[in-house]
């Protein structure tokens, strides 16, 4: 799973934490998340604020 994978990393979010309110999760907190699940296989260091943005959006419609 890579970056651009925005849906399919905020369905194993949703899944994973369902718990969590997304729309109130930081993005150095939310970048943690995604780079330690099981199947993510991208750079760290390959995110930015839109990436993590798209991918909180998304969660948010998972949680709702």
């Amino acid at each position: 799973m890579l970056w651009t994978d925005v849906f399919e990393i905020a369905v194993q979010l949703a899944d994973l934490y369902p718990e969590i309110d997304p729309q109130w999760i930081s993005f150095p907190d939310l970048h943690s998340k995604v780079i330690h699940l099981a199947n993510f296989n991208d750079e760290p260091n390959k995110s930015n604020e839109k990436i993590l943005e798209a991918i909180q959006t998304a969660w948010i419609e998972e949680y709702q």
